[in-house]
């Protein structure tokens, strides 16, 4: 039951939102943590793993179709469909609760509107459109901005739109690599593909660039201090350098790495 929960939720991808979060409060506070900081972590977890479960009840039948996924609760009649949505709900209603305890109303309002977008806009054009991912990326940039309103910052501050971008950049080349290691599974699902091939390499390339370029830019608006600039400049290099040969594979376990890196270098430098 617990494993089964634990699925459901996808708490790695739910931690990660917190850990972004958690970079964009201490950008803003200079590195201090009061109790807003822990609300604003649980909260987007929470807020995450809600998602997911309501998703996963929205797609369970392309779900049962995937390899990929075919062993999810949903699929595999571990829970109900009516349980899954309640333990969904339930997650969504705690992490906006949480949220609201920081007493930032952007910060619950920038939550909600994060869910919807997942949920109304995403989750049904992605059985429609490749174009989806550009849409859907838009929640994914979100956590940092969250945590930088709990700490006081203004959504407009060009430091947390510079981070908040990068991290919009960031899932495009991660999820197209995703796709290419799982383009049965999106075929025998009917899902729209992105560009394959050569093509879609070159577009992946770009994607990369634009990502190392943005990554650059940090230390230039002051997201990343002078002491720590010269070893965070590194951090783009395997971005670029990353052999494309074996599907991808260190190319893409790097990406799974960068937005922890990123998180750690604002994290450490205060």
């Amino acid at each position: 039951m617990i494993t089964s929960v634990a699925r459901l939720l996808r708490l790695p991808l739910a931690l990660l939102n917190g850990i972004v979060a958690a970079g964009g409060y201490l950008l803003c506070s200079g590195g201090a943590m009061a109790a807003q900081f822990w609300l604003a972590c649980g909260g987007v977890t929470l807020l995450g793993a809600g998602s997911s479960a309501l998703n996963q009840v929205v797609e369970r039948d392309i779900d049962a179709i995937m390899t990929r996924t075919r062993q999810r609760p949903l699929p595999r009649g571990d829970l109900s469909v009516r349980g899954a949505a309640a333990i969904g709900v339930l997650c969504l209603f705690a992490g906006c609760a949480l949220l609201a305890a920081t007493g930032s109303l952007l910060a619950v309002l920038l939550g909600v509107a994060a869910v919807l977008w997942y949920l109304c806009v995403y989750t049904p054009l992605k059985r429609r459109t490749s174009l989806s991912l550009a849409l859907g990326a838009l929640c994914g940039a979100l956590p940092p901005v969250i945590g930088w309103c709990v700490a006081g910052g203004r959504a407009d501050d060009p430091r947390i739109v510079l981070l908040a971008g990068l991290f919009y950049l960031w899932q495009i080349p991660h999820f197209w690599i995703f796709q290419q290691r799982h383009l049965a599974d999106y075929r025998a699902a009917g899902l729209p593909l992105c560009a394959e091939g050569e093509q879609g390499e070159r577009i992946c390339r770009l994607w990369l660039g634009a990502l190392a370029v943005a990554s650059l830019l940090l230390p230039v608006f002051n997201v990343i201090d002078r002491e720590m600039a010269l070893w965070y400049a590194l951090l783009p290099v395997p971005l670029l350098l990353a052999p494309w040969r074996g599907g991808h594979r260190l190319l893409f376990s790097y990406l799974n790495l960068f937005p922890l890196l990123v998180t750690m270098v604002i994290s450490i430098q205060k």
